[in-house]
């Protein structure tokens, strides 16, 4: 279930949203679920997803496959076990505000009624983060509550301009090794 959710986990995210104990219990839980997963590997880590069978097993309509972006997923997932598991997280979220413009943030969760906007800044470019940010400054005020951003970025450099970006706004801007379990 926790892939059908989340898409593509690495095995220590595996090994803490399912509770697997060490490492050798989880190779052994995974090995023998291998009819149910596909794993490939990127950036030094094995990256594991759903099969045919396994989106059948668990009723999942989304078909994953051996990706390059898959690392943006990955650090997605850290933030989400950062954060605890949010029970009203969901991926890819559509914010649409008549008049004012609409944005797809990488993830969103409240806490009470505030939302908390994920973007995940693994190879994007920073202009394309300066339209983002200029798009949710243009809508925020259509929420009753004042967002919180989260970031994921890569370099202390790119998290320094991303603070410039967010001046003014609640934010949380980590380092994708940061969040490393």
């Amino acid at each position: 279930m926790s892939l059908k959710r989340l898409t593509f986990l690495n095995r220590s995210q595996l090994q803490i949203l399912n509770g697997l104990g060490g490492d050798r219990n989880a190779q052994k839980v995974l090995k023998s679920m291998s009819e149910y997963v596909n794993s490939f590997r990127s950036d030094g880590q094995t990256i594991y997803y759903l099969t045919k069978e396994g989106r059948t097993r668990v009723d999942c309509k989304k078909k994953a496959k051996k990706s390059t972006t898959a690392q943006h997923y990955i650090m997605r997932n850290d933030l989400y076990i950062a954060c605890k598991f949010p029970k009203t997280w969901k991926n890819e979220v559509d914010i649409k505000v008549k008049g004012l413009g609409d944005i797809r943030c990488d993830a969103m969760f409240t806490v009470g009624e505030k939302p908390y906007f994920i973007e995940i800044d693994h190879t994007q470019k920073m202009k394309i983060n300066e339209k983002k940010m200029e798009t949710y400054r243009k809508i925020i005020n259509a929420f009753p509550f004042q967002p919180v951003f989260l970031w994921v970025t890569t370099t202390e450099y790119k998290r320094n301009q991303l603070k410039k970006l967010c001046e003014g706004l609640e934010s949380r801007i980590y380092i994708a090794s940061e969040l490393k379990n």
